[in-house]
């Protein structure tokens, strides 16, 4: 496909289910891998993985607001990488990505914060990677309904406790993957300044999972058609809560906190108390998530399958689309 207004993955029921249990194998595997091999040449295989793609989310992430800084008589030419298999009528395009000067000025900055986390794996470069990453993969996994969400939900809220509490798979994990999967919030930084070694962490997904729900949340806001957001702001105060209380307990018991075991009823919890209280549980449970109000926009996550210019896309979404579609910011916490 080279549609550059490629939709987003929608996430089935049946995906939901299945998730904890492809997560957790995942998540073994990695455990053993780390005991089996040399933990080094891991990392060093990952670092150069996560470099490329990070390079590429950032870049994609931070278009739309480098768009504002072109002056208008900037000198944008258009570009096209054409990768192709086969002659003749056989010939299939493997990659085909178009993309412009403007959208090169992305990339080479986004190669400086590279360039910058693999020499020195760096807290905040890890940071920008993280969010460039979790942005992206909110806007890239979409939810249908509030029950394939709970669904989702609970399911990563099992798998979350079972594996912080019930093991030490997860702990280890997060500390032995030198990769921008986590964001880092250093809790000696007011000692040490920049140079701070003292970390808490919060995974990735523990931003995207209750964030693709609150996205849903906030389709299911315009659906209503009142002009308000009260879900998706009720959600994006649940999810501050949430985090506050993960920080909370895990400041009082000194121990890693499953975030999701707070984020989960808080996420779910809060809107559907709203729903209660305004009579409206049936339209938010038959609510399905329609194409027309969801985003268009290139993917640079999956660039063999991409062609279209971010930035003049990003463009062209703003005129066409009037709806407001910012997505909720995360505030900083603990595993």
């Amino acid at each position: 496909s080279q549609n550059s207004s490629e939709m987003p993955e929608t996430i089935t029921s049946r995906d939901a289910a299945r998730f904890p249990f492809v997560a957790s194998c995942t998540l073994l595997g990695l455990y053993l891998f780390f005991k089996i091999f040399s933990q080094e040449y891991i990392n060093l295989l990952l670092s150069m993985y996560f470099f490329v793609l990070g390079i590429l989310a950032l870049s994609h992430t931070i278009s739309p607001v480098m768009n504002r800084f072109f002056p208008a008589n900037f000198p944008n030419k258009q570009y096209q990488l054409l990768f192709t298999q086969g002659s003749g009528e056989s010939k299939e395009e493997i990659v085909n990505y178009e993309f412009d000067t403007k959208d090169l000025v992305c990339l080479a900055l986004s190669s400086v914060v590279g360039v910058w986390y693999l020499l020195r794996k760096h807290w905040i470069a890890n940071n920008l990677f993280g969010l460039a990453f979790s942005l992206n993969g909110v806007e890239l996994l979409h939810l249908n309904n509030v029950s394939t969400g709970c669904i989702l939900l609970g399911g990563l809220f099992i798998y979350d406790v079972f594996w912080v509490f019930g093991t030490n798979v997860m702990v280890t994990v997060a500390k032995s993957f030198e990769a921008p999967i986590k964001l880092v919030f250093p809790q000696d930084l007011l000692e040490k300044g920049l140079e701070a070694d003292n970390f808490a962490m919060l995974g990735l997904g523990d931003i995207v999972i209750p964030g693709i729900f609150i996205a849903l949340l906030l389709r299911f806001d315009i659906s209503l058609k009142k002009n308000t957001h009260t879900y998706f702001y009720t959600s994006f105060v649940a999810y501050i809560f949430g985090l506050g209380l993960t920080i909370f307990i895990m400041h009082i018991f000194k121990h890693a906190q499953p975030a999701l075991l707070y984020l989960v009823p808080a996420c779910i919890g809060f809107p559907l108390l709203v729903a209660l209280a305004k009579g409206e549980v049936t339209e938010l449970f038959s609510y399905e998530s329609s194409a027309e109000i969801l985003p268009h926009t290139p993917r640079l996550t999956h660039f063999p399958t991409v062609s279209g210019s971010p930035a003049s896309l990003a463009d062209s979404m703003q005129q066409k689309l009037p709806c407001p579609r910012r997505r909720r910011q995360q505030s900083p916490s603990a595993m």
